[in-house]
């Protein structure tokens, strides 16, 4: 039987290289905005325009990666070490197929898609240009997120941390030569291309390029996928059971992604200062769903694996223990972004209006941290039990019913700005929390694993 100590050290031990990622991603989020920033808020709002449609191009591998992250995680288990074999095999064909079709999909509305989202029209080339661009390496692109899914579901959390590093490293060097020209640096004259937003753009493809090659060999290369002893070989069953997990994932997240867009659209239609402050305050408060976040596939894997094991009591005292964590973490996390605010806003522009404008938002957001931080480890838990239709309904009413809803209302009948819709989005995050919240709580009651 496993202590409380025991199963605390467990889930560090899993969450730390999650962690780790999380953190070096949001660093890159950081340097990317403020090397923008530092090119006006046009710059900033024109790279922060598509975003949202980058969660949702991101949504749908992530979906189809949760599927594959769970079929493997209770098959670790289980200690069925020949359906993680075909788990493994079916996740490098869905990475693959679903590239190739989202590639297709982004260049063919990449003309279109700034002005779709009611972008201001001088920011329409650059959003354009970066959307375009960043589209051409997809199929890398993907094959990243599925493949790390696949072998976090195993308990290979450092592979995909390390690949993620090298990625990193990849982007913010090219982005440091590529985005402005040649200018001295602590007198040193240091070379540079000057192509601004075209630059970032190219620094973030090939950032994409290199991490496919790198996760598709390191992904084959693992024995326990069997690449080397079997080959490559689809299997129906096993890809209908990832399948039946994915489609409601994907069906939630898309339901969220595109209310993102409705909901970044509304923003846009306020005015440049306004859309700039929120696309710079979101980027500032990625740094604080760190512990959220990296917990999050911890209590994935972990739930998948007392599940395949058949072991409830695991189960439970697993995800109490990682939701107390993360409510702790956050609530520091939301203190610190409360108390810091301005400062942060400042590191990645100079404009005064921008700064205090999502300096107040910030604040507002930073109330409700502790229980985003609970959402996103139940949110990790119903995904590593292929728990995936629920959440779906759930999505749809914050989402659409308190978020988008509420803040039409708000910014076209009520003539509110930039803070009230943030509290709309509050709304969203603290109603989705208490929904799979309660759900958990009754299926703990009923049990689980029935």
């Amino acid at each position: 039987m496993e202590t409380k100590k025991q199963n605390f050290a467990r889930i560090f031990r899993m969450a730390w290289p999650a962690i780790v990622q999380e953190a070096l991603n949001t660093i890159v989020t950081y340097i990317d905005a403020a090397l923008i920033g530092g090119l006006g808020a046009n710059a900033s709002a024109a790279v922060g325009l598509t975003g949202t449609i980058f969660w949702l191009v991101s949504s749908i591998p992530s979906a189809f990666g949760v599927g594959v992250l769970s079929v493997c995680a209770q098959a670790d288990g289980a200690k069925d070490e020949n359906l993680i074999k075909k788990a493994g095999q079916q996740a490098l064909f869905l990475a693959l197929a679903l590239g190739l079709i989202m590639m297709g999909l982004t260049l063919g509305v990449s003309p279109y898609i700034a002005e779709w989202l009611g972008g201001d029209p001088v920011i329409l080339k650059d959003a354009t240009t970066y959307f375009t661009i960043t589209c051409l390496p997809m199929v890398f692109r993907i094959c990243v997120i599925v493949l790390s899914n696949a072998l976090r579901g195993v308990s290979d959390m450092k592979t995909p941390m390390f690949i993620n590093l090298l990625m990193n490293v990849v982007n913010i060097v090219l982005d440091f030569f590529l985005i402005y020209p040649t200018r001295e640096i602590f007198g040193i004259m240091v070379p540079g291309a000057g192509l601004g937003v075209l630059g970032t753009s190219i620094g973030t493809a090939a950032s994409f390029v290199f991490g496919g090659v790198a996760i598709l060999y390191k992904f084959c290369t693992n024995k326990r996928f069997g690449f080397r002893e079997t080959g490559f070989h689809y299997d129906k069953s096993v890809m209908k059971r990832c399948l039946d997990i994915a489609f409601p994932s994907a069906a939630k997240r898309a339901l969220i992604c595109f209310g993102h867009i409705i909901f970044s659209s509304m923003i846009a239609r306020l005015g440049v200062i306004p859309f700039a402050a929120h696309t710079i305050a979101i980027q500032a408060e990625q740094a604080f769903y760190i512990p959220g976040y990296g917990l999050q596939s911890a209590a994935a894997t972990l739930a998948g694996n007392a599940l395949g094991e058949g072991n409830e009591k695991k189960l439970r005292k697993t995800t109490f223990n990682i939701c107390s964590v993360a409510f702790t973490l956050m609530f520091i996390a939301g203190t610190i972004l409360f108390i810091f605010a301005e400062g942060l806003m400042s590191l990645f522009t100079p404009d005064a209006e921008v700064i205090r404008l999502g300096a107040a938002v910030l604040r507002i957001v930073a109330i409700s941290e502790p229980l985003y931080g609970v959402m996103v480890i139940l949110e990790g838990v119903f995904d590593g039990i292929g728990d995936t239709k629920a959440p779906v309904l759930y999505a749809l009413i914050t989402m659409w019913g308190i978020r988008i809803l509420g803040s039409f209302l708000l910014i076209n009948i009520f003539h509110l700005g930039l803070q009230a819709v943030w509290i709309m989005m509050i709304a969203d995050n603290i109603g989705r929390c208490l929904l799979l919240l309660t759900r958990f709580l009754k299926r703990h009651k009923a049990g689980i694993l029935q």
